[in-house]
């Protein structure tokens, strides 16, 4: 029973998994892929790149970290093949052993709900923009110092769409219309890109227009400052294992070819997006791209509205990816039977605190840059760190080589390293300007 139970569980990982054998494509691997990348991390980048110092730092980054990131996915549907597993957490697990396992669990839900925040940080914003862009009576309560409607604060409206909403959408054990939304959140990512390019090339006065070239004041410091955003742009890594296993073809090298293509997708639009964002507001940039331009303009309301619709699409398995994790060491701790008798007041428990608290750090942080800084550091955990790992686990079980084993233990030994120096660099910066504060 406690088997099946937990088979169960797995199985929510992957929306609309109920087909008992893999049948997505090599092409619906890329765009649920894209799906996961896309996200909150575009609209940060233009801040990205002006903190950098200016666009060939920023971009040069940008690659350095995509050999990384290729690498992290590579490694990771390879592992899961030795291992049969469908959940980054499983593949950690049976790799390297139930310590690792566990420590690679406690960080995936505090990554998945730190994203939850800033998922939830992003819609706040754009909502903000839309209430002031519909508040036709906005100028007659300023002008005569009246408050503005309880009704229109985006404080309550955002309350509001996590109650109707967010929560039916994260209760059920099964988000089976996920499946058709995967390209919703490219095409309006792709959007956002188109709109950010043509604006710079349109706009007669742009609010801001100062290039910040780079420069000797650029120092290394700001440069690495940027990996966490360019990391938690690109991450995808924890959905990776569920979209592997669940592919036709699992062979390793049609994997590459996915992983690779997803990846330059990705590093397209969000160079674009940073690059055509950076240069047009120039130091003046917001660390949300579309607070930077006008609140009526018309184009860019479509804009927030889609990337709003996208965010709300995904908080949900979000969710669910960590409720999963939550669930499964309830199943450690308790039998079986209380589980399967309870699940459903457990599940609707767990969801509605997740969404309750994440709700309210959302409404409290000023900022996103500063929540991507940190989920930033945490994701460099699932990029860097946990793959290295379970590649210098993975060559001590395969046979290959003495050559091939030591160029892969180098690998993931650098690999590990380059995470460690990426999570303390932005946790010392996230700590150093809390404290700034006090």
């Amino acid at each position: 029973m406690e088997e099946l139970a937990k088979g169960s569980i797995s199985l929510l990982a992957k929306p609309g998994a109920e087909c008992e054998s893999p049948n997505l494509s090599s092409v619906g691997a890329v765009f649920i892929m894209l799906k996961s990348a896309l996200g909150a991390g575009l609209l940060n980048f233009p801040w990205a790149f002006n903190k950098a110092g200016g666009t060939h730092i920023a971009v040069t980054v940008e690659m350095c970290s995509l050999i990384f990131l290729i690498s992290g996915l590579v490694i990771l549907g390879y592992v899961s093949s030795l291992t049969n597993q469908t959940t980054y957490q499983g593949v950690v697990r049976a790799v390297c052993g139930p310590a690792i396992g566990k420590l690679c669990g406690m960080c995936f839900i505090l990554n998945v709900f730190m994203i939850s925040v800033a998922f939830l940080r992003v819609v706040e914003d754009q909502l903000e923009k839309l209430c002031e862009s519909g508040n036709v009576n906005e100028t007659i309560h300023v002008m005569s110092n009246m408050p503005q409607p309880w009704y229109m604060d985006q404080r309550f409206i955002m309350t509001l769409l996590c109650l109707v909403v967010i929560l039916p959408l994260s209760i059920p054990k099964e988000i089976g219309f996920q499946k058709y939304t995967s390209i919703l959140g490219t095409l309006a990512a792709c959007y956002m890109t188109v709109v950010i390019v043509v604006k710079y090339y349109v706009m007669d006065h742009p609010v801001v227009h100062e290039h910040k070239s780079p420069s000797s004041s650029s120092s290394l410091a700001s440069m690495f400052s940027v990996i966490p955003t360019i990391c938690f742009g690109f991450q995808c890594h924890e959905a990776c294992v569920t979209i592997y296993s669940s592919m036709r073809n699992k062979s390793l090298s049609n994997w590459v070819i996915v992983s690779v293509v997803s990846m330059f997708i990705c590093l397209l639009i969000y160079s674009l997006t940073g690059l055509y964002g950076f240069l047009t507001f120039g130091e003046a940039v917001a660390g949300d791209i579309l607070m930077s331009y006008p609140g009526d303009d018309v184009v860019v309301i479509i804009a927030r509205l889609l990337f709003a619709v996208s965010i709300i699409t995904i908080y949900p398995i979000i969710l669910l990816l960590g409720r999963t994790v939550l669930q499964e060491a309830w199943l450690d701790h308790k039998t079986s039977y209380i589980y399967t008798t309870y699940e459903r007041l457990i599940r609707v428990i767990l969801t509605v605190l997740w969404i309750l608290i994440t709700l309210i750090i959302s409404l409290f942080v000023p900022d996103i840059s500063k929540v991507i800084s940190v989920i930033g550091g945490i994701s460099a955990f699932f990029i860097f760190i946990f793959p290295g790992i379970c590649l210098i686990c993975a060559v001590e079980v395969e046979p290959m080589s003495p050559r091939k084993k030591n160029i892969l233990i180098t690998w993931g030994i650098i690999s590990i390293l380059c995470g460690a120096f990426i999570f303390g660099q932005s946790t010392t910066i996230a700590v150093l300007e809390f404290l700034d504060k006090f």
